[in-house]
């Protein structure tokens, strides 16, 4: 971990996105912390292994000059928690996301969803590869995103490859960084109550904010407000 004051004055955020999607879905919220004077760098993962994913992360990570602070969407939050051991990162932000412990992955994390909780409309793998239902995307996954663009979401939907999903985190970043967490608590893709468990167990500064899984598109400011006060220590 960065020294305290390097870390107090940290400038610089790479962000990450999760699956179904990639990176341009960070658009507002880069616009926003560029307005802030950041630099703002966005992974685009291929999400079809965590290892490729982390590798992703850690290059762009290695090109931006001084500290880092790893911000992750959904499944960007497993990468961040893997990646986030690199030297240069000192403080993790999770939007939404999972936060693995040692040893677990996407797929162990939601093997057994609370009873009543909301089923994501995961289709079938084809070829390994996974999708959501189209028709049910704009409910689940962007319920207040305007209609047009959550539209475009589904249409343009990225395939998130099953080895992904099961990619284990090997050592979590969070258990020697510090780390901030936004819940949705309007998410139907990762119930509300998983990610305040997880956010507490990463020891978290936890914030909520109404909104889908796709807050980051529909709530930019709280977004990178959050994001903001990570960099500054707050």
């Amino acid at each position: 971990m960065g020294s305290q004051t390097s870390y107090l004055h940290t400038r610089t955020q790479v962000l990450v996105h999760g699956g179904f999607v990639d990176g341009s879905g960070w658009e507002g919220v880069y616009r926003a912390l560029r307005k802030d004077r950041f630099t703002v760098s966005i992974v685009q993962n291929p999400t079809i292994s965590l290892a490729d994913d982390v590798n992703a992360t850690k290059r762009v990570v290695a090109a931006q000059n001084g500290p880092v602070i790893l911000v992750g969407h959904s499944y960007g939050g497993v990468v961040i928690t893997e990646a986030g051991n690199d030297p240069k990162v000192v403080g993790l932000v999770y939007i939404a996301a999972f936060a693995p412990d040692e040893g677990e992955s996407v797929s162990s994390l939601i093997k057994d969803p609370p009873p009543g909780a909301p089923v994501p409309p995961i289709l079938p793998p084809q070829d390994g590869y996974l999708f959501l239902d189209k028709a049910q995307f704009p409910a689940s996954f962007a319920a207040d995103v305007y209609k047009g663009k959550a539209e475009f979401m589904a249409d343009s939907q990225v395939p998130w490859g099953v080895e992904a999903l099961n990619g284990a985190v090997s050592q979590p970043a969070w258990k020697t960084k510090p780390s901030w967490y936004l819940v949705a608590t309007d998410d139907r893709m990762i119930p509300p109550p998983a990610q305040r468990l997880m956010s507490k167990r990463a020891g978290a500064t936890v914030v909520e904010v109404s909104g889908s899984h796709a807050v980051y598109v529909s709530q930019v400011n709280a977004v990178a407000g959050l994001i903001a006060k990570a960099a500054k220590g707050a």
